[in-house]
This record gives structure tokens, sequence and C-alpha cells, in this order.
């Protein structure tokens, strides 16, 4: 038998297994389901295993194709990654925030706010202008 047999038949266990808990979840109903969580567990449990099988192929593929000779793009770009965040860290500043529930953010919490903030909007930075070269180059070429 194939994996893609395999693969079938567990995606159509854990497919009627989650139909199962949902039907038992909405039969139960809001209101008991908000008090007690009961029937939950499954629910989850099937996710879970879901997302285990996920991250397992995941895995799985992505050390497949760094094997497969691209190890040094991939350290590259790891590396470039790495700078961003640690230029991003440099630049971020941070205070002590109050958030509105009362409590306080501290001032390393919102350094790293502030440096996933400036990660972010670097690379949508690069992004873009990725795009506009791409297009422009297209453009030259015919």
């Amino acid at each position: 038998m194939g994996l893609h047999k395999i693969l079938k038949i567990i995606a159509l266990i854990l497919s009627i297994g989650g139909i199962v808990f949902l039907a038992m979840i909405v039969t139960k109903g809001d209101d008991a389901i908000k008090a007690t969580g009961e029937y939950l567990d499954g629910f989850l449990y099937v996710a879970y295993i879901i997302f285990a099988i996920v991250l397992f192929f995941v895995v799985i593929f992505v050390l497949k194709g760094l094997m497969s000779g691209n190890i040094k793009n991939t350290l590259i770009s790891i590396g470039a990654f790495l700078a961003i965040v640690i230029i991003s860290y440099v630049m971020a500043d941070g205070v002590e925030t109050p958030m509105k529930d009362g409590k306080i953010l501290s001032a390393s919490g919102s350094k790293l706010v502030s440096t996933g903030l400036y990660v972010f909007y670097m690379l949508g930075i690069l992004a873009i202008g990725a795009m506009i070269f791409s297009g422009f180059k297209k453009i030259s070429n015919r």
C-alpha cells in the first residue's frame, strides 16, 4: 500500500473523528460548553494530531530540500533574516507601557514588540522592492 493511500485513510479517519466531536459539541449547546468545556478535549486532540502530522511532513520535506543541494542558499537566507532581526532589535526602544487592562508591559516586552514590528516593516519593504524590481526587469526585457 502506497503512502498516498495510507494518508487518505488517515485523513478520512481524522475527518470523521472531527465531524463526530463537532456534532457532539453542537448538540450539547453553547452554554453548557462554555460552563464545563465538555467534549472539547476530543475535538482538540484531533486538531493536535493533524497539527503534528503536518509539522512532521513540513520538517521532512524541508530537510529533504536542504539535502538536495540548497544548503548554501538556505544559510544565506537565514543569515540575512537574522541580520534583519539584529538590526531591528538594536533600533527598537523599550519603554514600560500601561495596557488597557491595567497591567504594565515591561521594557523588555516592549522592546521585543518593537523588534517584531521593525522586522515586519523591513521584510515588507524588501518584498515590495523585489516585486517592483521584478516588474521593471520584465518590462525592460521585452
